[in-house]
């Protein structure tokens, strides 16, 4: 491959006329010049928005204590009193919080991973999980049931006990039910890799390449090398990268000549591509297959001049087909015979450091990025030595690798690539005699060799005859592969849940005949088994579970069960500004009661004396005259809580008029009568239990009326007319809690 001015650092002897410079040279300058441009617009771009996104909040939500609880980018969690001090700073896990729901005693949170968390209310993490592939952005609770949204459109259902003993039942009995809901899908997969050395491609090559081997092949993935090069390209790159921007006028090209090849929009639908200088990667799926895939992710990660340029590096997708995470990761390693350990430190940086959790939407900033980790399964904190990869059902490496031929010269491999000897060939090759050590791609495969090498060659020359002959006459070698891992623990292994993709190579080829770049094209066509779970008939396996098990049956049932609780009175008079206490009790002796005061509607007493009945309030808010305190809050088995009812003065001075009320809604002057609903529920159901108290404000004083300023002199403050609406009151006394008007059915007040 050619080596490109930037790729080394060279020393140079400084002639006569030259000053010295010692190992400072002017390819180190260049280097440092194109370091230097690219990491100033880096810190341009991202100058003081990883503090603010680190504590930026993303979800916010009351518990049923009262508390405030919020959820930060960085993973924490800080819980506020109602007075908007700060109780708590809880930090189990790394990633993003997205959104948090709370019922009775317990609080779920969703994390940009796609974690999912229960705590209490005091804090405490009592279980977490992984429950989907990308963020979590919403959760409603419907009946004994938490619905968690995520970022692809995926709803799943949890119940509102866990974690508890039935969990574990339902789990056993579900997987001895396995096979019934178990399909096997079967899809062909074509992988191509080339290094096309900034040239551009016609479409025959790309035909021999691509278009000769698409039969029944549900899914195509692309990766290319030396796309485009050069400082300038590199530089730019860089800074794009920065900011948030990815890829090229050349990167595009390749894109659409490729997907002219495929048919695309006809026969194959591209589904993601990503670029980073000169390294691109697209895929393109079927139009049976299509259905069937997507939460297609991108990430990449340069290896090039301090890890942070992306002459090197690696670009990848990661695509859900049959709901099982699949990963193509195209790659450029460190050039070179003798840079094999350079190459192994390029794999291992690209696989260790590709993360796929990037934010979702377009207001995340570039610097999001790093605040999204993968978790754990049990949902604590992060463990940032397991790789994003090493979690993904199958993952495919292709790309210009760079490994060479040791011990044989390059008359020698000549001889041996013209009598077809690969076996021979084989036995010298960098890549074999590392991942036989254990160095670099542990735990992956790779199909039978039985082509040529594929570098180095003479552009446009055909033929095994085109191989380097130019001055230095560089050894044929295998730099272009496709490597893979499936699930299989073992090779012998079977495709089932526990182990739900199995891959095998069906065809691994050099299209030969190929000339436009100093590389060969290779491509490899994989036969990969998916199992998937049928939810239809998994819910109906479930179903039945839940008629036939009377140990389930038991203990939703017991879940279901809301705590006894007793109101101290269904009526309540507020007069001269007293507070009245409601005393709320828990009757149960094992379970806390979580309690929410609503109001459901209100009345006012006309200047006739009649009664007129508000519609009810949409947000089931309290009335402006009336404060209720604590509205929310967890009683304790067997224990009493006493509510504070009180009423609130207030007044607008643009409602008065010569010290008269001039609208309906100046509601302080008046009788006025409110309908709250106490309801009453546990924290495995959303059924309630609910009280109704009446709440009744006189108002028997005249002196309430505000003062009027600016007003005329005949105008008397608590005139006669004004004062016979205080004394003009509804009987209340009789107004018990079963004669309460549906005040849903009352019509809106026409203006």
């Amino acid at each position: 491959m050619p080596e490109q001015f930037i790729e080394e650092e060279i020393k140079v002897k400084p002639t006569k006329k030259e000053k010295p410079q010692g190992s400072f040279t002017f390819f180190q300058k260049s280097r440092n010049a194109l370091m230097g441009a690219a990491d100033a617009v880096r810190r341009v771009a991202t100058k003081g928005t990883f503090v603010e996104d680190n504590r930026r909040i993303e979800a916010v939500a009351q518990a049923m204590d009262g508390t405030i609880w919020s959820g930060c980018t960085n993973g924490s969690i800080i819980v506020w009193d109602g007075n908007g001090n700060k109780l708590q700073d809880i930090h189990y896990h790394s990633s993003s919080v997205q959104c948090i729901r709370a019922l009775g005693e317990r609080v779920w949170v969703g994390y940009a991973s796609g974690t999912i968390q229960v705590m209490d209310v005091e804090g405490n993490l009592l279980a977490g999980w992984t429950g989907h592939s990308c963020p979590v952005i919403n959760m409603a609770i419907g009946g004994s049931y938490i619905f968690t949204l995520a970022h692809h459109g995926g709803i799943r259902g949890w119940p509102l006990t866990s974690p508890s003993p039935l969990d574990d039942i339902l789990r056993t009995e579900l997987a001895n039910r396995e096979l019934s809901y178990t399909m096997i899908e079967n899809i062909k997969v074509l992988v191509g890799t080339w290094n096309v050395a900034q040239e551009k491609a016609s479409f025959e090559s790309l035909r021999s390449w691509l278009g000769s081997a698409l039969s029944d092949v549900g899914l195509v993935v692309v990766g290319l090398q030396e796309v485009e090069m050069g400082a300038g390209v590199l530089a730019m790159a860089a800074a794009k990268e920065s900011v948030g921007l990815e890829g090229s006028a050349n990167g595009q090209w390749w894109i659409d000549n490729i997907g002219k090849t495929l048919d695309e929009g006809i026969s194959f639908h591209r589904v993601g591509s990503r670029q980073l200088a000169g390294l691109l990667i697209a895929a393109w799926a079927s139009n049976d297959l299509k259905p069937h895939v997507g939460d297609v992710d991108a990430a990449a990660v340069p290896c090039g001049f301090g890890r942070a340029i992306g002459n090197k590096g690696g670009v990848g997708l990661r695509i859900r087909v049959y709901d099982r995470r699949i990963c193509f990761v195209s790659n450029h390693f460190a050039a070179h015979q003798e840079n094999v350990s350079r190459r192994n430190a390029d794999f291992d940086h690209v696989y260790r450091t590709m993360s796929f959790n990037k934010p979702h939407g377009s207001t995340a900033s570039a610097t999001s990025v790093q605040l999204h980790k993968a978790a754990s399964a049990n949902g604590n904190q992060a463990d940032e030595d397991i790789p994003e990869l090493a979690e993904a059902d199958m993952v495919v490496f292709l790309g210009d690798f760079n490994y060479r031929l040791d011990g044989i010269t390059y008359d020698e491999a000549r001889d041996m690539v013209s009598q077809r000897s690969f076996d021979w060939l084989r036995e010298r090759d960098q890549l074999r005699a590392e991942m036989k050590a254990g160095n670099v791609f542990q735990g992956m495969r790779e199909g039978p060799i039985r082509f040529p090498p594929t570098y180095k060659f003479q552009r446009n020359q055909p033929g095994l005859s085109g191989y380097d002959s130019g001055e230095k006459k560089r050894i044929p070698a295998w730099c272009d592969r496709i490597l893979y891992r499936d699930s299989r623990p073992v090779s012998i292994a079977e495709c089932s849940l526990d182990c739900p993709v199995v891959a095998a190579v069906t065809a691994y080829e050099a299209c030969m005949d190929v000339t436009e770049s100093d590389h060969k094209p290779v491509r490899c066509t994989f036969s990969v088994d998916i199992a998937r779970v049928d939810e239809l008939i998994r819910r109906q396996e479930f179903g039945k579970i839940i008629e036939s098990n009377e140990k389930v049956r038991s203990l939703l049932q017991k879940s279901h069960i809301v705590p006894d609780t007793i109101v101290s009175t269904n009526n309540i008079i507020l007069e001269n500004q007293e507070d009245v206490i409601l005393r709320i009790s828990n009757d149960c002796e094992t379970s806390k009661a979580a309690f929410e005061i609503l109001c459901e509607g209100q009345s006012i007493t006309k200047l006739d004396g009649t009664k007129y009945e508000l519609p009810p309030r949409a947000s089931f808010g309290f009335p402006l005259w009336l404060e209720v305190q604590p509205s929310v809050g967890l009683i304790e088995p067997g224990e009493t809580m006493e509510i504070a009812v009180h009423h609130e003065d207030f007044f607008t001075k643009e409602e008065f008029v010569d010290g008269v009320q001039q609208n309906w809604w100046c509601e302080a002057t008046r009788d006025m009568g409110a309908v709250l609903l106490v309801n009453v529920t546990s924290s495995a159901s959303t059924e309630t239990i609910t009280h109704r108290i009446n709440v009744r404000y006189c108002c028997l004083v005249p002196s309430a009326t505000p003062p009027v300023t600016n007003a005329p002199s005949g105008a008397v403050s608590g005139s006669k007319n004004n004062q016979s609406n205080y004394l003009q009151r509804s009987d209340f006394a009789n107004f018990g809690s079963s004669e309460v008007p549906n005040l849903c059915d009352v019509p809106k007040r026409s203006m």
